[in-house]
């Protein structure tokens, strides 16, 4: 009879196991941890974005890195498929804003808990509490695993180790090691979908400020490398929310030391609508200080960074604001600008980016180019997406492409 080891049991390694074990091979999933599914138990806050009611052309615009690697795997096990999965197995599903779909209860371990009933049904053996420390080849052909209490010989291993981000869940880069020792070329891991650090002291006084309807903008060398409207936060680091996670998956290929931030405050007035508007808040205001005047348009703490921006005075009146200094403030909502120092440390980050180099596995199947047998699913290759399920329903694709062909 095949046997297939699973290393890893997070969202991919379930997955792989499953697909596996469906074909009647006899499947080993190995996790250090004491549970299955602990990266899943704290995706989506808890209540798990497992995946996205999108289809495919709409998934692959959402996939920062190698998205054509990803093509038959997501062919193979869409993200329509990955809720008719859940859902025959009786975890009913809901679709929410931004077409993320969650579990109707609200509970990513009930995401395990279908997996786990999955797998016993399936005869799934399940190590838990179990260390691999070594993959087995000769001749260029995987011929088991080397745990810390014994060896397991098989016909072919999946890694699903995953990244290094969240470390307290088990991601500590072991799957690279075992690539590195096998031959395989790993792309350094930086993270993705992460805060970003400010230059200076000034978003301090904004600690907790939550900006929505606004348009952030990346600039490197004067060329937009990033562009996005939603919602952001100031954090006692610099700046967070959905818009600067999705744009540090983008500037995390760059020098980030270069990279300026742009924000419009009010992306959907124009220079001629905002004008008009100052200007009827000068007039009614006239006798008053500018930053009483600017109550209307602009959160309290966020008024003296734009008039420092401006170069406008914070203690001049509406009545002495020159046609300039009007122009500047203009051009500073549609505009305000702050330089990165650097992205959180990838401890912090949702999801790793980099990993194992997608062109030494072959993309139909997740099997190594270089090691016959030996299979990748999930975050530990050099793929990754924005937030919004995206990313997990990678780990499905790739963990039951590799399950069917191991």
């Amino acid at each position: 009879m095949h046997i297939v080891v699973v290393i890893g049991g997070g969202a991919a390694g379930m997955m792989a196991a499953y697909a596996s074990a469906k074909l009647n091979k006899r499947t080993i999933l190995i996790e250090q941890n004491e549970k299955l599914g602990k990266k899943v138990y704290i995706t989506g806050k808890g209540r798990c974005n497992l995946t996205c009611a999108v289809d495919n052309n709409e998934f692959f615009k959402n996939v920062v890195t190698n998205p054509k690697f990803l093509f038959s795997a997501i062919n193979l096990l869409s993200p329509y498929e990955v809720r008719e999965f859940f859902e025959q197995n009786g975890l009913k599903l809901k679709e929410e804003r931004g077409k993320r779909i969650f579990p109707i209860t609200d509970k990513a371990s009930d995401v395990n808990k279908t997996f786990e009933k999955v797998l016993k049904k399936l005869g799934v053996e399940i190590k838990l509490n179990t260390k691999v420390v070594e993959i087995i080849q000769e001749n260029g052909c995987v011929l088991g695993i080397r745990t810390e209490t014994e060896q397991i010989y098989c016909d072919s291993i999946i890694v699903c180790t995953g990244g290094v981000s969240y470390p307290l869940t088990g991601s500590n880069g072991d799957g690279y090691k075992f690539a590195q020792e096998l031959g395989h070329q790993v792309v350094s891991a930086k993270p993705g979908l992460v805060g970003i650090e400010i230059k200076g002291t000034d978003y301090l006084n904004m600690q907790g400020l939550s900006l929505k309807n606004v348009n952030l903008s990346a600039i490197l060398n004067n060329k937009t490398i990033f562009s996005e409207f939603g919602e952001m936060l100031f954090t006692h680091y610099g700046v967070s929310g959905p818009i600067v996670l999705s744009c540090s998956s983008i500037i995390n290929k760059f020098n980030v030391n270069n990279i300026k931030l742009h924000i419009d405050l009010k992306p959907a007035l124009n220079i001629e609508v905002l004008d008009n508007r100052l200007l009827r808040e000068f007039k009614e205001n006239n006798a008053k200080a500018i930053t009483t005047a600017l109550r209307s348009l602009l959160p309290k703490s966020l008024i003296e960074i734009v008039l420092k921006q401006a170069n406008v005075s914070l203690i001049k009146n509406c009545s002495q604001i020159t046609a300039e200094e009007r122009k500047n403030i203009i051009l500073t909502l549609k505009n305000l600008v702050f330089l990165v120092k650097k992205l959180r440390p990838i401890e912090e980050a949702i999801i790793t980016s980099g990993g194992i180099n997608v062109k030494e596995i072959n993309p139909k199947t997740m099997e190594s180019k270089l090691v016959k047998g030996l299979f990748f699913a999930g975050e530990v290759i050099d793929v990754d997406a924005f937030t919004g399920g995206f990313n997990l329903q990678i780990a499905f694709s790739t963990g039951f492409c590799a399950g069917n062909y191991a």
